[in-house]
């Protein structure tokens, strides 16, 4: 299967208990009526991280569909434009991006209700091919990815070689996912050392700078 990743902020003004409402009760009834969809998860930030200022997204939603061509038959149909009409309703779509990704599982372990997803959006190193970037993300970084002590999944969305045709540059090289028991094993995972060795690496691969990222709780709208 492929797997669309979509990435937004809320309308401007719209207030994040609202945003989140809308999204998890309204957004579903038109997101749910497309032909071929197979699995639909939505990752709001957790309210707990607007104490720090706006977060880089309000979340991330992921649709799964056996193909592209799957995806690509949902072009100019009815139910393509009605999603699109209601994401108007509560995202600024001047903020929204898309990415088709393929799943790289290090780690598939149980993930317990009400678990904390951190998802961190990757950018690859300057001059790297992207055919290096995922051999590296995927054989060398995810080795170490887990070994993170209360890591409980561990999935890497490596963005489809396709997008990168005629000198396309997608917004993002891929997305990490990282499940957690909760708010404390993440916060004590990012003290360990093994974390430490994780983050050390990322300068082999992934361009310079801190990785954006959000925490959530996802909740699975189709399984």
């Amino acid at each position: 299967m492929v797997k669309a990743l979509s990435f937004f902020k809320r309308r401007s003004g719209m207030p994040v208990d609202e945003f989140q409402a809308y999204w998890r009760t309204r957004h579903p009834d038109v997101v749910t009526r497309l032909a071929g969809l197979r699995r639909y998860v939505q990752s709001p930030t957790l309210p707990t991280a607007y104490r720090r200022g706006e977060p880089v997204y309000d979340g991330i939603a992921e649709v799964w569909f056996d193909d592209t061509a799957a995806m690509h038959a949902l072009r100019g149909t009815p139910d393509a434009a009605a999603v699109r009409a209601d994401e108007a309703r509560f995202i600024d779509h001047s903020t929204m991006g898309m990415i088709i990704t393929e799943e790289h599982v290090p780690k598939d372990g149980p993930v317990p209700p009400g678990a904390v997803k951190s998802l961190g959006f990757v950018q690859r190193k300057p001059g790297m091919t992207v055919e290096a970037f995922q051999h590296h993300w995927r054989e060398i970084h995810g080795t170490l990815g887990v070994m993170v002590p209360g890591v409980r999944r561990y999935v890497q969305s490596h963005t489809r070689l396709a997008a990168y045709e005629r000198g396309r540059t997608p917004t993002w090289d891929g997305v990490a996912s990282l499940w957690f028991e909760d708010v404390a094993q993440l916060r004590g995972a990012t003290a360990s050392a093994e974390w430490a060795r994780a983050r050390d690496d990322n300068p082999h691969f992934i361009a310079e700078g801190p990785v954006p990222s959000i925490v959530t709780t996802e909740i699975v709208i189709v399984a």
